[in-house]
């Protein structure tokens, strides 16, 4: 994180603040937006579970599509317009409720438009970062990008919380939208030219659906790959089905604040902050494999001191799983993106990272209407409780295959 050559490069230190700030907001929209919700539209918690799946149902509908365009597009100018998309859409909450006009299906559709935007600014994100910098620096790329994230996981809830404390929830998603518009500066600010786009087939065919194939023959003819995605894919089902309720779970049964919330998520998120400065040097010490295999699994067992908040020590226990989860979350997303990153050649980067994200990101609206339906039928804590279920069946997929990895394979520089 401090050292390393990126510090040196101008090119990527702007990707790389525009984000930081980008990821702050964003954070602060993660809490504001359920609770607005919550306690402005006293939603059910099958509307709570509705709403997370909207934020993400895009990624399963036109995850495939978005890699393609992104391989034949230039990326960067297909981040900027996602920036202010979602911009815009983030700006009509704190307006609408200003107006008296705020409502669920006005949620919903922002949800769903922010999910369009993520879906290709993700895509186009993970498949910048190779044109940008050399691969042989990717792991202090995503690492520096990591941490980042886990600061912005620190400073987001509490800056939320506190906002939500003192505009309130709805006024409060303004900053996540603000947050765009220093992403869309950072990106324009960029010089560095980007690699004409070569998306045609090995065959030398072209096509839309010929294009799409592809991406996902690398992903599924290459086993180390699918099965790291099944692996993410499951545990995003869990925690997402997990994390339907779980708001619900602190404001309604703990009877906890948004400040309270906001600090307790901040200061869980010091663990990702320390899990992205060791992320590098775990798998030199335990391999590549059991890295990835560990984590995951920390990381679902990390969920089960939630539900035991209810009996006394909400606060300390909350800390806990918010610490030992965030600290286990980037050492296995910087490994397990690097590692794809690393195996698959540039001109299908867009369409691998695509694949790889319809599969990872197309549980996630699955796993949160079910525990908006689980927690609306039989109550929060059986939805939380299947949430941890599932997320503990995760690591399996890594025994399957990448255990047995130990370091990072060569960068493929085609």
């Amino acid at each position: 994180m401090f050292g390393g050559r990126l510090w040196r490069d101008g090119e990527f230190l702007k990707l790389w603040s525009g984000q930081a700030i980008s990821e702050i907001g964003s954070q602060v929209s993660l809490l504001a937006l359920p609770t607005v919700a919550i306690l402005v539209l006293s939603a059910t918690p099958f509307q709570v579970g509705l709403l997370a799946a909207c934020e993400t149902l895009a990624f399963p509908v036109l995850g495939l599509v978005a890699g393609v365009y992104v391989d034949r597009l230039r990326r960067r100018p297909i981040m900027i317009a996602c920036d202010l998309g979602r911009l815009l859409a983030l700006a009509s909450v704190p307006i609408a409720f200003a107006l008296n006009v705020l409502s669920m299906p006005q949620l919903y559709a922002v949800a769903l438009i922010t999910g369009v935007g993520t879906v290709f600014f993700d895509v186009a994100y993970q498949s910048y970062l190779p044109s940008l910098i050399s691969r042989t620096n990717l792991i202090e790329g995503n690492t520096k990008l990591q941490v980042t994230g886990s600061v912005a996981q620190m400073a987001g809830p509490a800056l939320g919380g506190f906002l939500i404390q003192l505009v309130g929830p709805a006024r409060a998603v303004a900053a996540d939208a603000a947050s765009f518009l220093i992403s869309v500066v950072s990106l324009v600010w960029i010089r560095r030219p980007e690699p004409t786009s070569s998306p045609t087939g090995e065959s030398g065919r072209r096509g839309f659906f010929v294009e799409m194939w592809e991406g996902v023959r690398v992903v599924f003819g290459n086993p180390t790959i699918w099965k790291i995605a099944g692996s993410t894919s499951t545990s995003n089902l869990g925690s997402n089905l997990f994390s339907a309720v779980f708001l619900i779970f602190v404001y309604r049964v703990l009877h906890l604040s948004p400040g309270t919330v906001g600090v307790v998520f901040a200061a869980g998120a010091v663990g990702g902050l320390l899990g992205a400065f060791t992320a590098a040097w775990i798998p030199r010490r335990i391999g590549l494999g059991p890295t990835l295999f560990v984590t995951i699994l920390v990381g679902g067992l990390s969920l089960i001191l939630v539900p035991l908040a209810q009996y006394g020590f909400a606060i300390p226990l909350l800390f806990a799983s918010m610490f030992v989860g965030s600290f286990v979350n980037p050492v296995y997303n910087i490994n397990q993106v690097s590692l794809r990153q690393a195996i698959v050649p540039d001109r299908v980067q867009g369409r691998m990272n695509a694949t790889v994200r319809t599969i990872i990101w197309g549980t996630n609206p699955i796993g949160a209407f079910i525990g908006g339906i689980i927690g609306s039928t039989y109550g929060i804590l059986p939805a939380l409780y299947a949430g941890i279920a599932v997320s503990l069946l995760a690591g399996s997929w890594i025994l399957l295959g990448p255990i047995r990895l130990r370091v990072q394979p060569e960068p493929v520089q085609s």
